[in-house]
């Protein structure tokens, strides 16, 4: 895969996760769902956490498996957020 590509692939996957966290986040004030509000949450980090490893790499000079490591530990982070919002009967933080 080219470089250019490469990009390409991580800038649409952001956008596509960002537009996500964004229509979770208007279910969320729509419906006074504090799932969604959690589901918002969790694809906006692993949203962020797709261009992470890029900036890393490419604008900080971080070696490659640092960059990747540090990416893959956002988004599992992300990650963890959306299961607790399927599986979680209360919300994290008290309402």
């Amino acid at each position: 895969m080219t470089h250019v590509a490469l990009v390409t692939a991580k800038v649409i996957a952001l956008l596509l996760g960002l537009v996500i966290a964004a229509q979770a986040y208007r279910g969320y004030r729509r419906h006074d769902s504090w799932p969604m509000l959690y589901l918002a949450v969790g694809f906006a980090v692993i949203s962020v956490g797709t261009a992470v490893e890029g900036v890393l790499y490419e604008i900080l000079g971080t070696p490659i498996q640092t960059a990747s490591a540090v990416q893959s530990v956002i988004v599992t982070l992300g990650m963890l957020v959306v299961l607790y919002s399927i599986y979680a009967k209360a919300p994290l933080l008290g309402r």
